[in-house]
C-alpha cells in the first residue's frame, strides 16, 4: 500500500468516524429539544402523574424489548433491582412529576433552560460524595449562568399572563426536579452502576418507576384516564420511544466515543432549540431581561462546561 493509498484511507475513517458521531448528536438534540413542547400538550383532562406513568410504562416495556434484542440480560440481582427502584424513583418519578407540574406555570423554552443547568448541581454532588474537584472557572460560568436564568424568571414573573406567585411555584417546581435529575445523575457514577449492563438497569427503573408513579396518581387523583386524543396518544409515544428508549443509548454511545464533557455541549444546544420552539408555539416574549439573561445562561454555561471538561 502506498503512502497516498493509507492517508486516503485514513481520510476515510476519519469522515466514517465523524459522521457516526455527528449523526446521534444531531438527533439526541433535536429530539431531547421538541420533548419539552410536547410536554406542555400533555398537560390537560389527563393527570400529570398519570401522563407520566404511560410514559415509563411504555417506555420500560420498549427499553426491556430493546435489551433482550441486543441479548444483555434483564437478570440484574436483587441488589440491582433496589439500585433500579431508587434511580427510578429520583429520575422518573420525582424529576418528571415536576417537570411536568412545572410546565403549567412556565414556558416550556423556560423550563428547559432551567435544566440545562444540571451540570452544577452535578458538580456539587460530585464534590460531596465523590470529592471531584471544582475550578474557579467552573464556579464563575455558574455564577454567570445562573443570574441568566434569573432573569428570565424575573421576565416570567413580569410578563406571565397567570398570577406571578404562580410562577414562583412553576420555578420552585422546575429547581426540584433539577434537584432530583441530578441525584439520578450522581448515582449513574456509582460502583454498582459501573458494574451492572445499563440498558436493564434503565428498563428496570423506568418500570419499577412507572408502577410507582402509578400508585402515587392513584392515590392522589383517583383511577386511571386516558385522552382518546391523537395528539395525547402521539405525544406519548414520542416521549416513550424517540425521547426515551432511542436517545438513551445513543447519549451513552456518544459519551463513551466523545468523552462526557464534549458529549454535555448537547445541554448547551437544546435549550436554544427548546426556546425557538416556545417562541413560535407558545408565544412566548423576549424582553430587555429575556434576550440578555438568555446569552448569559448560555455563555455561563459554556464557560462551565469547558473548565468541567479541562479539569
Amino acid at each position: 500500500m502506498t503512502p497516498d493509498d493509507r492517508a486516503q484511507r485514513g481520510m476515510e475513517r476519519g469522515g466514517m468516524e465523524r459522521g457516526g458521531i455527528a449523526l446521534p448528536f444531531i438527533l439526541v438534540t433535536l429530539i431531547w429539544s421538541s420533548t419539552w413542547i410536547v410536554i406542555r400538550d400533555q398537560l390537560g383532562s389527563v393527570p400529570a402523574s398519570w401522563s407520566v406513568c404511560y410514559r415509563f410504562l411504555l417506555a420500560g416495556l420498549a427499553m426491556a424489548a430493546f435489551a433482550r434484542m441486543r441479548g444483555v440480560s434483564l437478570n440484574i440481582g436483587r441488589s440491582g433491582l433496589v439500585f433500579a427502584a431508587l434511580l427510578g424513583t429520583a429520575q422518573f418519578v420525582l424529576n418528571f412529576n415536576f417537570v411536568y407540574r412545572a410546565e403549567v406555570y412556565l414556558t416550556s423554552g423556560v423550563v428547559a433552560v432551567v435544566y440545562a443547568m444540571l451540570l452544577i448541581p452535578n458538580s456539587i454532588l460530585a464534590w460531596i460524595f465523590h470529592r471531584q474537584p471544582v475550578s474557579r472557572a467552573f464556579i464563575g460560568g455558574s455564577v454567570i449562568a445562573t443570574t441568566g436564568i434569573a432573569m428570565m424568571l424575573v421576565h416570567e414573573y413580569r410578563f406571565a399572563g397567570i398570577d406571578p406567585d404562580k410562577v414562583v411555584l412553576g420555578a420552585a417546581f422546575a429547581c426540584a426536579g433539577l434537584m432530583s435529575a441530578s441525584t439520578a445523575n450522581v448515582m449513574q457514577g456509582m460502583d454498582i452502576a459501573r458494574r451492572l449492563p445499563m440498558i436493564a438497569v434503565l428498563a428496570w427503573a423506568m418500570l419499577i418507576g412507572a408502577g410507582i408513579d402509578a400508585a402515587f396518581a392513584w392515590i392522589t387523583t383517583g383511577p386511571p384516564v386516558i385522552e382518546p386524543r391523537i395528539g395525547y396518544l402521539l405525544g406519548i409515544g414520542w416521549l416513550a420511544l424517540a425521547g426515551s428508549v432511542v436517545t438513551f443509548p445513543l447519549y451513552f454511545g456518544l459519551i463513551q466515543r466523545m468523552g462526557a464533557g464534549r458529549a454535555a455541549y448537547t445541554s448547551v444546544l437544546i435549550p436554544v432549540i427548546a426556546m425557538l420552539i416556545s417562541t413560535m408555539m407558545e408565544g412566548y416574549r423576549w424582553s430587555g431581561l429575556a434576550v440578555p439573561g438568555a446569552l448569559l445562561a448560555i455563555a455561563g454555561m459554556v464557560i462551565a462546561l469547558r473548565a468541567k471538561t479541562r479539569a
